[in-house]
This record gives structure tokens, sequence and C-alpha cells, in this order.
């Protein structure tokens, strides 16, 4: 009887032991970085380190598009600001017919005209160098007064 027990048991341990390789065999399969699991992680490592890089470039471009949005938007207010005081201050002025302008006139005028168009683009390389920013205004330039009252300031 002791001999049948040892040798079940030595079958035991052939069969526990066999096991134990097909398992290491298995395992060591399902962490191949080429093939398995670990290949797969890998993977999804660097793709995430790569959609990292992109999302903070991506911040950054978006970062420097709401700066320049923000600045335009700004200037855009300050010339809406002096259109409408340009369009309230042309309420107060007599409405003229305009007399028609003779040509040697006109001629004169185009010619200063083109002047001053030369000087100001060669002035303005200078200013394109240095650029400033431009002063927004403190406050409200005028008020608005109520127009259901059909009253001209």
């Amino acid at each position: 009887m002791d001999l049948i027990a040892d040798i079940l048991l030595a079958a035991g341990a052939l069969g526990a032991g066999f096991y134990c390789f097909v398992l290491s065999r298995r395992l060591k399969r399902f962490n191949d970085l080429e093939k398995g699991v670990g290949g797969a992680v890998a993977v999804l490592s660097s793709q995430v380190d790569d959609l990292n890089k992109s999302l903070h470039h991506a911040q950054s471009i978006s970062n420097g598009s709401s700066k320049a949005l923000e600045q335009l938007t700004g200037r855009a207010e300050s010339v809406a600001q002096r259109l409408e005081l340009m369009m309230a201050s042309m309420h107060d002025l007599p409405e003229t017919v305009a007399a028609p302008v003779p040509p040697a006139q006109a001629a004169e005028e185009h010619d200063a005209l083109a002047e001053a168009y030369e000087a100001d683009s060669q002035e303005q390389p200078v200013a394109e160098a240095e650029p400033e920013e431009e002063a927004k205004p403190a406050g409200l330039m005028f008020v608005r007064h109520n127009r259901s009252q059909n009253q001209v300031a």
C-alpha cells in the first residue's frame, strides 16, 4: 500500500510539475513585448505619451489664439466706440449739398493725396519695426441716450 501511495504521490508531483511548466510558457507568451499583452501595454503607453504631447501643443496654440482674439476684440471695441462717436457727431452737421469740384482742383487734390500716401508708406516700416500696444480707452467716450424720445443731442 505504501508503494502505491508513493507512486501516486510521484505521479501527482510530476503532473503538478508539468502543469507549472505549461503555465510558465503561457505566462511568458502573455507578457511577450512583441505579441502578447505586454506589447499591447507598451504600445498603449507610447500612444498615451503622444496624445499628451499633442494635447499640450493644442492647448498652447489655443491659448495663443485666445490672446490674439482678445486683442482683436479690444481693438474692435475701441474702433466701434470711435465710429459711434463719429456717427453721433454726424447728426450735428448741417445738411448741405456739395458743389461740384472743377477738374483742375480735383487733379491737385489727387496729387496731394498721392504725396501724402507716399509719405505715409515711407514712415510705416519704421512703425512696424517697433510695435507698441495701443492705449485702450479708459472708459466710455459718450453716453448713449434713449432713442425712443426722438430727440437729437
